[in-house]
């Protein structure tokens, strides 16, 4: 099939990037020229495991290629997704979702014939809907229905190659979108098995159950479909309301270990082990059990804000109301780091090197968004502290948020001369850290050193016998 992926950010090019593996001829469309020639070379502007290999092996057989211009979009398919980001809107809770009706806003008025237009952006229940209204009277508004000058200029010096055939073909006269909804379910750091290999597809259709947009939606996810992924149609508040829930069950289950872990901490029970006895519950299990610094990145933190804001506008906030402190339980875990830091010094860093091992929110992530590790090393910053911050893939994004903290180029440069050390992102670098050559790293006149491990992924034993004094959240 042939098909656009509007917004090439992380979702955007990872959709592109896979729906061409998948052997589909796809256009990705950003307003970003800079993006879009960084994608169109080759390179992937953000750190995911296996993703640049996929880009490069679809543009150089010519599935897959970039351009900034909508009119080229409009004429390339008849299939379109919104892949487009959805903010926190500043100095509120709720999501701007601005980006995503600009592009139908600037599409509509260019389509001929009908098209289909798949939302993947997590979005507030009652956008689709919103999108529908919008595109409807956008082209019953119009008088023209010929193609208009373009709304932009390609990036890529490719023409377009002869036209494929696709499910939706766009022969009518008068111009249509029907608008579906098709949330994504990434993992960072695991997205390209995410999307090519996933657990479910879910599919929101609106009006007359659009039955020609599940047949689309079949044919572009045929493989996964015949390896028996399940395949969920329902209608469009469901479907996003389906990625909203799913991050705030796990911010909820992520905030309880850690509320837990502050009752540990008080009366000197290991958060761990308890985790790993309820975890065997099957009712309960152990994935999203471990205890430490908390959630972050530019998801979990931005949906379950946004998902209260929308709860109050439809007049339901009390439903939302304990998402108030799942977030709050998930921001005491940071300052939490940082007093334990400040008790190994007696109560105020300032004048001491402090070295923070991890800077990106997760592993096998350059995300620095709403970082824990990040704001973790920035308040000891603040108080006073001298900060050295080495992460593997996160260094030029952690630059650019946070100039004034110091940065080494490797684990051990960032060791030496460190009085106390931070693990905040539980890298398998870091787990694998020799604890007795670190000691030799840092400060030789500290004859027991602290290691602080935010994320529990230490080998407690190994370090305490390689003369480390070992303090890791929620272990008493």
């Amino acid at each position: 099939m042939r098909m656009t992926v509007f917004g090439t950010g992380y979702l955007g090019a990872t959709h592109a990037a896979c729906m061409a593996e998948l052997g589909h001829d796809v256009l990705g469309v950003d307003v970003d020229e800079a993006k879009i020639s960084a994608l169109m070379g080759g390179t992937v502007p953000f750190f995911e495991p296996g993703l640049e290999e996929v880009l490069r092996r679809n543009i150089n057989n010519g599935r897959l290629r970039f351009t900034t211009n909508y009119k080229e979009a409009a004429t390339f398919a008849s299939v379109h997704f919104i892949a487009v980001g959805t903010p926190q809107r500043k100095g509120a809770y709720a999501a701007d979702t601005s980006y995503v009706s600009a592009v139908i806003e600037n599409l509509a008025p260019l389509i001929e014939g009908h098209h289909t237009v798949f939302g993947k952006s997590t979005v507030p229940v009652g956008t689709a809907n919103q999108l529908q209204e919008l595109a409807d009277r956008l082209l019953s508004t119009s008088s023209d229905f010929s193609l208009p000058a373009s709304s932009g200029t390609s990036s890529s010096s490719l023409s377009s190659p002869d036209p494929l055939p696709s499910s939706s073909d766009a022969t009518s006269s008068a111009p249509s979108i029907d608008i579906a909804w098709n949330p994504e379910f990434l993992r960072e750091g695991h997205a390209v098995k995410d999307t090519l290999h996933p657990d479910r597809i879910v599919l929101g259709v609106g009006r007359c159950e659009q039955g020609g947009v599940e047949e689309i939606a079949r044919e572009i996810y045929q493989d996964a479909l015949h390896a028996g992924t399940p395949f969920l149609v329902m209608d469009l508040p469901t479907a996003e309301l389906v990625k909203v829930s799913a991050n705030a069950f796990l911010a909820t289950k992520i905030s309880f270990i850690n509320a837990v872990s502050e009752i540990c901490e008080t009366v000197g029970a290991d958060v761990t082990k308890l985790a790993d006895a309820i975890g065997y519950d099957e009712r309960i299990g152990r994935k999203f059990l471990g205890a430490g610094l908390g959630f972050g990145g530019g998801c979990l933190p931005k949906d379950i804000r946004a998902f209260m804001a929308r709860a109050g506008e439809l007049g339901a906030d009390q439903a939302m109301t304990f998402l108030r402190e799942v977030d709050a339980i998930n921001m005491r875990r940071r300052e939490k780091m940082v007093e334990m830091t400040r008790q190994v010094f007696g109560g105020a860093v300032l004048g001491h090197n402090v070295t923070v091992l991890g800077a990106a929110f997760k592993p096998n992530s350059d995300d620095v968004r709403d970082s824990p590790a990040l704001n973790v090393a920035g308040s000891l910053s603040l108080g006073g502290a001298t900060v050295t911050v080495y992460d593997p893939e996160a260094m030029p994004n952690a630059r650019t948020l946070f100039p004034t903290l110091n940065y080494a180029s490797s684990a051990e440069e960032a060791l030496e001369g460190a009085e106390v050390v931070l693990v905040a992102t539980e890298w398998r670098e870091f787990q694998e850290l020799d604890p007795a050559k670190a000691r030799t790293l840092v400060n030789p006149r500290i004859e027991n050193p602290v290691v602080i491990d935010g994320r529990n992924c230490l080998n407690q034993e190994a370090w305490t016998a390689a003369g480390w004094q070992v303090r890791a959240l929620g272990r008493g």
